[in-house]
């Protein structure tokens, strides 16, 4: 991405009560929830606010944002996308996680078009600008077209951009056989755990190809960007995207900790919890879309039995032969672990008194909402830019830990005695107490940031 002059104000007004603010999430629970925070915040402060998605996302929606006043429009969502079986229409519904359709579903999302065109012409209040996932590029058409700006939503760390752009962008990036360094963040060196092109197949690298070239394109030719995150976390890499890259981006977060009172209210976390000691529990939990393979299910299982940890791991995708190898471990474990295979609240439950870390994919969402709460993390990346935010987490701003797959590769099997080990260091050692301190001033400075006079509160008044 260039370097772009987008640097004016959208409205004189800054987000008053004369502002319509249209908001279009990617259907996935882990990118519509940060733009759910922000309607929040965006109602608040008496912005009216129009939700864009599809009839199976609707309720989720519905659901996170109940008795106030967002409009919620349903586009029909597009019906046999290649690779996509019909009904599908976001990524937690795929029967397994499979890059060629994650990104077959990315690009159908573009015949969604005629359709919010449409609606957009029928809506009566002005429109002062948009707000559309990264990928959802072919919405800035759309915006342009009725002329409101479109700011792009990431749901990335300035690091992992920062980072990304520099490698992408690097005539010949300094590699070795087992390390690629960062031309523009030489102290930055990716290990084939955390960065490996080869790892993708013909057909994904086409896909992968097609989409990035489409999303960059136009988000070079928007407004602006919205992230979740905040100027004290990673002040060089913020500064780096907008005075060397751009669009201009607007730290906003932690989003999740905009409107903690209405978050809380009326929300019972899981009871198992409420009779565990404090600060005794790992949270375990990797994400909505990846699915974990049965040896990786069994490899973790036994790790946290030998760690003689507290724990409370939720696992949604199963495979069906894991169930009864669960029934059995849950058994062995019942007066220290629980297994939920529902959807949780996973701010409530990382608030909770007994919680003491996270072991996590890092996802840039838990990775923000376990820093906000001031919990250290053992990573356990697996797809995305996770690998990247799980570098930024250990090497960078220190607030955790990482396990390692038994041959260093990027998708290769955790051992069950690497998950015990670093269980135990992360809940009971001399370095987990280290990070437990560092995530907890990171912590103090995410409240301050979103309070009135706070960094993320300021800049929202910018945009």
């Amino acid at each position: 991405m260039e370097s772009d002059s987008h640097n004016t104000k959208i409205s004189s007004s800054n987000l008053d009560h004369h502002n319509h603010v249209i908001l279009f999430p990617f259907m996935s629970k882990g990118h519509t929830i940060p733009l759910l925070h922000l309607a929040r915040v965006l109602l608040n402060r008496h912005v009216t606010v129009t939700i864009f998605t599809t009839p199976a996302n609707r309720s989720f929606i519905t659901k996170f944002l109940p008795a106030t006043s967002a409009a919620i429009v349903e586009l029909p969502f597009p019906k046999n996308i290649p690779g996509v079986p019909n009904g599908v229409e976001n990524t937690e519904d795929f029967p397994t996680m499979s890059m060629s359709m994650f990104y077959s579903l990315v690009l159908g999302t573009q015949n969604m078009k005629p359709d919010l065109d449409r609606a957009l012409e029928n809506i009566q209040t002005p429109v002062s600008f948009m707000v559309s996932d990264g990928f959802l590029w072919w919405t800035l058409d759309s915006a342009s077209k009725l002329g409101f700006p479109r700011l792009v939503f990431y749901g990335m760390s300035h690091y992992a951009m920062a980072v990304y752009h520099s490698l992408f962008n690097s005539k010949k990036p300094k590699q070795t056989e087992t390390e690629t360094v960062v031309s523009d963040f030489p102290w930055i060196k990716l290990t084939r755990s955390e960065y490996d092109p080869s790892a993708q197949n013909g057909e994904d690298q086409s896909l992968a190809h097609e989409f990035m070239s489409k999303a960059t394109e136009a988000t070079n030719n928007s407004f602006g960007m919205i992230y979740n995150s905040f100027y004290e976390l990673e002040p060089m890499f913020t500064d780096y995207w907008n005075q060397k890259v751009g669009p201009k981006s607007w730290p906003l977060g932690p989003l999740c900790l905009h409107d903690m009172k209405i978050e809380s209210r009326g929300l019972v976390v899981h009871p198992w919890l409420d009779e565990k000691e404090s600060s005794s529990v790992l949270y375990v939990a990797f994400g909505s879309q990846a699915t974990v393979s049965s040896e990786q299910v069994r490899e973790i299982a036994k790790g946290l039995e030998y760690s003689n940890v507290n724990f409370f791991w939720v696992l949604r995708k199963l495979e069906p032969e894991e169930n009864k190898f669960l029934e059995e471990f849950e058994k062995r474990v019942k007066n220290r672990g629980i297994v939920v295979r529902d959807w949780v609240n996973q701010m409530e439950i990382l608030k909770h008194k007994s919680v003491k870390g996270f072991f996590s994919h890092c996802g840039w969402n838990s990775v923000m909402e376990s820093l906000s709460a001031g919990l250290p993390i053992l990573g356990f990346p697996m797809m995305a830019e996770q690998h990247i935010n799980a570098k930024m987490v250990v090497e960078e701003i220190k607030i955790g830990l990482r396990v390692k797959s038994y041959d260093g590769s990027l998708n290769g099997i955790v051992k069950s005695e690497e998950v015990s080990k670093m269980v135990k260091e992360l809940m009971e050692g001399e370095v987990g107490k280290e990070m437990r301190k560092k995530v907890e001033e990171f912590a103090v400075m995410a409240h301050k940031a979103v309070q009135k006079g706070g960094s993320s509160w300021e800049t929202l008044k910018e945009v």
